[in-house]
């Protein structure tokens, strides 16, 4: 089995570094082209979207909380964990490169979150279905790719990330709590720390995931920016008694950027090792492009289609720009004697670097809230199968619960389970699902970019909320297949296929 992990993180690495990263990286400059930077323009605009995206509802879900939702995705474990790797393989230039990824990804978040609308369908309970599949198949005609696409999604959403969420949080756990991280006599060398989080999973998760995608809508809208405000506020109490040391770190991420030195010796550095580790572990926190974000997009009740694709953009800004600068900051102030110690690794650098500033109380907070983290990425990840498994279904109830089911088991077994193949194949899985995805984008472009014009084209007749109109829209190649977005959407559709 240990062999089998290492063949498939090799493959995992080659085809992150060599494939799908630059895909990435490339359709984000194409779309960031054909929109004349959308996520520059309209940066005021993303700001106004989310201030006033709690209402409008009309009963289904929100703006906001369709936002919450992959808020809560994408601020999980990569923003602790993902950061640190970064740091120690890349050096601190690693932040830069992540920040320009970021704000590639922007356009790319903006697009798919926009198409993700348009095609967007109602389903049997009222509330809306859309992503990926749905513009693969409603917008390109290509049922094969759509259903491919889903059943990926169904299996690393449903099962992979579900689980290896709570596999992590489990193995931080048993680090921080030390004796309690010892095995269990009777309970199959299992420790008390992952008992504890296996219980914590199946009961958290049974409580919301067995409510519906209202259900997570609802825990997301609160809890995904509490979660990331209580972090901010952490890195900022650290930042505040260490403003000596602020300009240094930036110095460090600027002039390193270029000509980086790892942060512990034999790791990493040089300037490839920057670009390749800032950009890998900026787009797998952000999840631009990804595929997994437009499903939450399509839940939310809006007039316009690029009202959510602007909200959708800003929460790949508050990801990577603010949440895993932050954790960057943090470790960058903690200093050589944080970075080089003994046993450090990405799973315990930033709860190392926190407990340096801040004293080692804080030890159990950062535990809870790496728990918080991983539980708000297991209930998004849910919402995400759901849509994918209702595609392939036709909206069919049993489907609905069995993902359910699949969801928490899963997310509990990870607590307890060696995954190690799990965790190396994840990759894989998200690279078929990030290319096939980006493959559409490119493909509808002209759905995005005609969208886009109708929005601003509204906006500048003097429009304070403009109306979409997917039939006899001059901006659009041709009309929006189904009624949501007809004259009369009040009308309930049918999923279309």
């Amino acid at each position: 089995m240990d062999a089998l992990a290492h063949e498939l993180l090799v493959v995992a690495d080659w085809i992150t570094s060599h494939v799908t990263m630059w895909v990435l990286i490339a359709t984000g400059l194409f779309l960031t082209v054909i929109t004349r930077a959308v996520q520059v323009r309209h940066l005021p605009g993303m700001l106004r979207a989310v201030a006033g995206s709690r209402a409008g509802a009309e009963g289904g879900i929100s703006s906001f909380q369709a936002f919450a939702i992959s808020l809560a995705a994408r601020v999980g474990i990569g923003n602790v964990f993902g950061v640190a790797a970064a740091l120690l393989m890349g050096g601190p230039g690693a932040v830069l490169w992540m920040w320009v990824v970021a704000l590639v990804g922007m356009a790319t978040a903006f697009f798919e979150a926009t198409l993700a609308q348009v095609f967007k369908v109602r389903a049997a309970d009222g509330s809306f279905r859309g992503g990926p599949a749905f513009y693969m198949a409603r917008g390109m005609r290509s049922r094969p790719m759509a259903v491919v696409f889903s059943v990926i999604s169904v299996v690393t959403c449903g099962f992979i990330i579900t689980s290896v969420q709570s596999n992590a949080v489990a193995g931080t756990l048993v680090a921080a709590f030390g004796a309690s991280g010892s095995a269990l006599p009777g309970f199959g060398g299992l420790s008390a720390a992952q008992l504890v989080v296996a219980a914590l999973v199946l009961v958290l998760t049974s409580v919301v995931v067995f409510g519906g995608v209202r259900s997570v809508a609802r825990v997301t809208e609160w809890l995904a920016p509490a979660m990331s405000l209580v972090y901010v506020v952490l890195v900022a109490v650290i930042c505040l008694r260490n403003l000596h040391q602020l300009g240094e770190v930036v110095g460090w991420i600027l002039s390193s950027a270029l000509a980086p030195e790892p942060l512990v010796g034999g790791l990493g550095g040089g300037v490839l090792a920057a670009v390749i580790n800032g950009t890998k572990r900026g787009l797998f926190s952000n999840e631009a492009g990804q595929g997994t974000a437009p499903n939450a997009a399509a839940t939310a009740t809006v007039a316009h289609p690029v009202q959510q694709g602007l909200v959708q953009s800003l929460g790949v800004l508050v990801d990577t720009i603010i949440v895993c600068t932050a954790t960057a900051f943090v470790i960058l102030i903690a200093g050589p004697g944080t970075w080089g110690a003994e046993g450090v690794d990405p799973s315990t650098l930033t709860t190392l670097a926190v407990a340096h500033s801040l004293g080692g109380w804080t030890v159990l907070p950062m535990a809870t809230l790496i728990f918080v983290l991983a539980y708000s990425s297991i209930i998004a990840a849910y919402v995400y199968s759901d849509v994918n498994m209702d595609y392939i279904t036709g909206g069919r109830r049993w489907a609905s619960w069995m993902v359910r089911v699949i969801c928490v088991l899963s997310a509990t077994a990870g607590a307890v389970l060696s995954l190690d193949v799990v965790w190396n194949a994840v990759d894989i899985a998200m690279a078929v699902m990030t290319v096939t995805n980006l493959v559409a984008l490119v493909r509808l472009s002209r759905w995005g970019t005609g969208t886009l014009r109708d929005y601003e084209s509204q906006r500048r007749a003097g429009a304070a909320e403009p109306v979409f109109v997917g039939t006899g829209n001059p901006n659009l190649p041709a009309d929006v297949p189904g009624d949501v977005w007809a004259p009369t959407s009040s009308t309930t559709t049918t999923q279309e296929s």
